[in-house]
């Protein structure tokens, strides 16, 4: 029998089903009788919430979040979305299953992506600046981990080769703003494509995308302007000025402090870099919730948490 994926569940509804997904997301909650367990299982193609009402204290000690398991359980349809109600469930052997199944990767052409990269820096005309990109990137240990980097955990780009996917959108952005607003093109194109180059050390991406220890410890932002600054000592007379600025806009580029920005945009160019990245951000997460609901046949998407709202579906 073909793997039935998340988002063909939606054809399976009231019907039995047994296959292997990837625990994640696991929580212990309180219901009126008993304990339950409520969790995530997904694979490439999506998400979708499973409950396991019985037993639920023996098989909480079974499995863990970011295990692969194999489930059996009763596809249902409740509040218009649908989930599994889990009757079985054990982790999986290795040998049992293929990861590429559960690793959801970005669907556009990585070597066209990579090209974009290089594009953009080598139209650069600020030498100091062109040179910086070539010694990040240039790099090929640092290019290959980069172009294979989740943007995020959970909320945008969150698959293999979503932080290229992002980065090249943000500099689109932000070269076509340079063309409408007087900014200085050459720091701002730059500050797209380095601004989330820290994530390649803030996550690890095994089974699920999770956070690296120094990515809790330091985060992306800070990693990434300790590279720059590393970087830019190794070039001769690099301006003093020029990295000042374009550390601003790196550490600035969240917008606000209660999204864990550095400092607030105090440079227009700062302030166009954060609009871009928020723009396609929250544009493509958006999306991917609404992706995932669509063979719901529901109105509304589940409720986002991040953006505390549905999102209507019609």
């Amino acid at each position: 029998m073909d793997k039935l994926y998340v988002n063909v569940l939606g054809n399976y509804i009231n019907e039995e089903v047994v296959e292997y997904y990837l625990v994640s997301h696991k929580e212990m909650r309180e219901g009126t009788k008993d304990k339950f367990i409520r969790m995530k299982l997904s694979d490439k193609t999506g998400s979708v919430t499973a409950n396991i009402w019985n037993n639920a204290k023996h098989y909480n000690s079974q499995f863990k979040e970011g295990d692969i398991v194999k489930v059996k359980g009763i596809v249902i349809k409740y509040r218009e979305q649908v989930q599994i109600t889990i009757n079985k469930i054990r982790t999986a052997d290795e040998a049992e299953y293929d990861l590429s199944e559960f690793i959801p990767a970005t669907g556009k052409d990585i070597k066209k992506l990579s090209d974009a990269l290089f594009y953009y820096i080598d139209k650069m005309e600020d030498i100091h600046l062109k040179e910086l990109l070539h010694k990040i990137f240039d790099d090929k240990e640092f290019l290959s981990m980069f172009c294979k980097a989740p943007a995020a955990k959970t909320w945008h780009h969150n698959y293999m080769g979503g932080l290229l996917e992002h980065t090249i959108s943000v500099a689109k952005i932000c070269d076509f703003s340079a063309r409408m607003y007087s900014v200085q093109s050459d720091l701002l194109i730059t500050g797209a494509l380095l601004h989330d180059m820290g994530k390649v050390y803030e996550y690890n991406m095994k089974s699920t995308i999770d956070f690296s220890t120094i990515g809790r410890l330091i985060g992306h932002i800070c990693l990434g302007d300790e590279l720059i600054c590393r970087k830019a000592r190794e070039i001769n007379n690099f301006p003093e000025n020029t990295l000042m600025k374009l550390r601003h806009l790196i550490l600035a580029h969240h917008g606000e402090y209660e999204k864990a920005s550095a400092r607030l945009p105090q440079m227009l160019e700062a302030v166009v870099l954060h609009y871009a990245d928020n723009l396609d951000a929250q544009t493509v997460g958006v999306t991917q919730l609404v992706s995932s609901s669509l063979n719901s046949g529901s109105e509304w998407s589940e409720y986002d948490k991040l953006n505390n709202r549905y999102f209507y579906l019609g």
